[in-house]
């Protein structure tokens, strides 16, 4: 099984902090155990020099039949068993035993009739002393694995700082923040030493720059394009309503249409690229403004005309992010369910813009019945065809794609996803559980911009009953 741990320790400042407690340790345990060791064979050499010295004293002074001088006897009582046998043995040794309480260096040798002579000699300054070694040991490693924690926590937060402040300014790129950069300090002063995080962060600002001055070229592309084919593109149409009444004119006229239907996406997608558009806010209620939605796209698509679907703010997309082309027909048989009716602050414009692509993908491109409820500021519109493709539900819808033999020149949902965008809502696409595809708008409570509350809280008294469009 593998151990789980807890979403701090995945820190680079906890790894450092760990790596350097643990070295830390490990490097006061050895230099401890070095000074430990070399100290108490000093110690302990002086004292087995000096119990030594005494015992041939004492052996002398024993072997003259002279007084033995103090502390040495002959089996004294405290003299270890071990050294008795190794003098009676016939040799000398030394050992460090307690005798009466305290820390005592015996020396022994062999005398007569197999008994031992020995001498003691007090032990205890030694090993106070070993013993105060051993303190100052511990204490100073433990003095030192804080300090060397301390300044290493430092000098790694100071890294990790500037580490989270380029991810930081990543994340804002990624949401579409093409003006942020790092600026690390490091990158202005060439004359500094560039360590690894200025290399980053120098390359995360010139990929944002060049990111920038690619989509701005490409903005600006879109924009001069769709404006510059306005002006033919309506000499075109005004060419198309004067011809003769038949086949080839509805053709000719459908084509236009679709055309300029596309020029005036895309100047609306470059408006959105901008990121200046603002909003007109007004308080609409929800229930009321989903069923003219619905009304509006129907009417427009059996007009069979693009500019008609336009003026009523619901011009069609598809399921693979193909906007529809011109003159498709949605039909009618949208079901509209409100749940919970409220009053919501919002641009009525672009609310009517993005639930018209909305129903009108689901109704072209799904199958029936094809459901839009509004629960709150929750509006979700569902129909049980194929469901979306993998790549929209996981990536959101992409401009000119389509997948599966779908036609249109796709912008529907792109443009959904923007006008959400700006008012401030957040469009989601799944696939249902059961079949179909489901797009859940989710109103802001409070309007981008505004200082107030974007959502009313008046509901109807109870739930609206369910009515078809």
């Amino acid at each position: 099984m593998r151990l789980v741990l807890p979403r701090w320790a995945g820190a680079l400042a906890v790894k450092a902090a760990a790596f350097i407690t643990v070295m830390s340790c490990g490097l006061a345990a050895l230099l401890g155990v070095l000074v430990h060791v070399s100290v108490t064979d000093q110690t302990v050499g002086r004292a087995r020099t000096l119990a030594l010295s005494r015992l041939r004293d004492a052996t002398s002074a024993f072997e003259a039949g002279d007084t033995l001088p103090p502390g040495a006897g002959v089996d004294p009582a405290g003299l270890p068993g071990s050294l008795r046998r190794l003098a009676a043995g016939g040799e000398r040794g030394t050992m460090v035993d307690r005798h009466d309480g305290r820390p005592t260096m015996w020396a022994a040798g062999p005398a007569d009739h197999g008994r031992a002579l020995a001498v003691e000699v007090d032990y205890a300054q030694n090993a106070r002393t070993i013993a105060g070694l051993d303190r100052a040991i511990l204490w100073s490693s433990g003095l030192a694995i804080g300090a060397t924690l301390l300044v290493g926590a430092f000098a790694v937060t100071r890294v990790t700082r500037r580490l989270h402040a380029t991810a930081r300014v990543a994340r804002r790129i990624s949401a579409g923040d093409l003006d942020a950069r790092v600026h690390d300090p490091r990158t202005k002063d060439p004359t500094r030493p560039q360590d690894e995080v200025a290399a980053v962060a120098a390359a995360l600002d010139s990929m944002a720059s060049s990111l920038q001055g690619k989509l701005l070229a490409e903005q600006r592309f879109t924009a001069d394009v769709a404006h510059e084919l306005r002006t033919p593109l309506t000499g075109l149409h005004a060419a198309a309503e004067l011809l003769p009444p038949g086949r080839p004119t509805e053709l000719v006229r459908d084509r236009v249409a679709a055309l300029r239907t596309l020029t005036e996406d895309l100047l609306e997608i470059s408006r959105l690229d901008t990121g200046r558009e603002r909003l007109d806010l007004d308080t609409e209620r929800l229930g009321a403004l989903a069923e003219r939605v619905v009304r509006a796209t129907g009417a427009a698509a059996g007009a069979g005309g693009a500019a008609g679907a336009a003026e009523a703010g619901a011009r069609t997309g598809t399921r693979t992010d193909a906007g529809a082309r011109a003159g498709a027909d949605t039909g009618s048989g949208v079901t509209v369910r409100v749940l919970r009716d409220v009053c919501v602050e919002t641009d009525r414009r672009r609310l009517e813009r993005v639930l018209g692509n909305l129903v009108a993908n689901a109704h072209r491109h799904g199958r029936p019945p094809v459901v839009l409820t509004v629960d709150g500021p929750v509006v979700t519109v569902r129909d049980h065809g194929d469901g979306y493709p993998a790549y929209l539900v996981e990536h959101g819808p992409q401009r000119f794609r389509t997948e599966g033999g779908a036609t249109g020149h796709g912008l529907g949902l792109t443009i959904a996803l923007g006008q959400a965008e700006v008012l401030g809502a957040r469009l989601e696409f799944a696939d249902a559980p059961d079949g179909g595809a489901v797009a859940t708008l989710t109103l802001p409570h409070r309007p981008p911009g505004t200082g107030t509350s974007g959502t009313g809280d008046s509901e109807t008294g109870g739930a609206v009953p369910d009515g078809a469009v």
